[in-house]
């Protein structure tokens, strides 16, 4: 796929967005995964931000995909993502958060899921998604084996308060080619919610590669991990000069920071990296 007009990745009236990034830790029962953000919405939403990030799984969460993952999913009008709608309606945010999507019907189930991300608007209504493409067939874990991969698709972006926004999911942080996608496609932030698994040096690799994407791609980048134990923790904001706005422990929270396309413009005027860029990327 070509990569698109640099032209693109600038806006000539400057906005200013709050982003809120949500920190939690999702188990087996979705009813109470829901309730539980609808909490930390409320605190982002009062905290005044108009954009708000959950993590991966945050409908369902296990530490290993089984049987289990697959007998919770949920096409994407069930109660789940219906549930999303109403708690980004009721606070006037767009809600971005990852939901356990079937892949067959109530009279055919799948025997696998898709690992997806849904944007609600401020209305409740599902503006956009993004299915994970980089399945964790990594570190002894296959997820492959129960989720279905997501097509080579356009960016799913929206735009928010002047704002666009871009989505990619936990494991495709570690192929730089999607993200750069994203922002040749005109994003200013990429949303990146995930099920960061802990282990020796996770932690450190996460923040490391959420600094390089925002810096090689002069985008902020707003990262919601799940909460201890299940994930490494360790969200955070990082402005598009890899400056790092806020940032969490282990434990539940949110987050906050501000999106400032004048200042990303002058992050991009000093650092054209975008517009000099000699090579595009194709499809593996």
């Amino acid at each position: 796929m070509q990569l698109t007009d640099p032209a693109a990745h600038q806006r000539p009236t400057p906005a200013t967005v709050t982003v809120a990034v949500v920190q939690f830790a999702p188990g087996t029962d979705t009813a109470a995964n829901l309730a539980a953000l609808r909490e930390h919405v409320r605190a982002a939403a009062e905290a005044g931000a108009r954009v708000v990030l959950a993590p991966e799984y945050s409908m369902f969460a296990v530490s290993r995909l089984d049987a289990r993952v697959v007998a919770a999913a949920q096409p994407l009008d069930g109660p789940f993502v219906t549930g999303l709608g109403a708690v980004a309606s009721e606070f006037g945010v767009h809600l971005v958060a990852g939901v356990v999507e079937s892949t067959g019907t109530a009279a055919a189930p799948g025997d696998r899921i898709r690992n997806t991300l849904v944007a609600l608007g401020p209305d409740g209504a599902l503006i956009t998604l993004y299915r994970k493409v980089h399945l964790y067939d990594a570190f002894g874990f296959v997820e492959s084996e129960v989720v279905e991969p997501g097509p080579i698709a356009e960016p799913a972006l929206f735009e928010a308060g002047g704002v666009i926004f871009g989505m990619q999911t936990c494991f495709d942080l570690r192929f730089p080619e999607g993200s750069r996608r994203v922002a040749a496609a005109g994003a200013q932030v990429l949303l990146l919610p995930a099920q960061w698994i802990p282990g020796p040096a996770k932690v450190d690799q996460w923040t490391t590669l959420l600094r390089a994407r925002a810096i090689e791609n002069t985008v902020y980048v707003a990262a919601a991990d799940q909460a201890a134990h299940r994930g490494a923790g360790a969200s955070m904001i990082v402005d598009p000069a890899g400056h790092v706005l806020a940032e969490l422990g282990d434990t539940p929270g949110v987050l906050t920071a501000e999106i400032d396309t004048a200042h990303l413009a002058r992050v991009r005027a000093a650092n054209p990296s975008l517009s000099l860029r000699r090579f595009a990327i194709v499809e593996r």
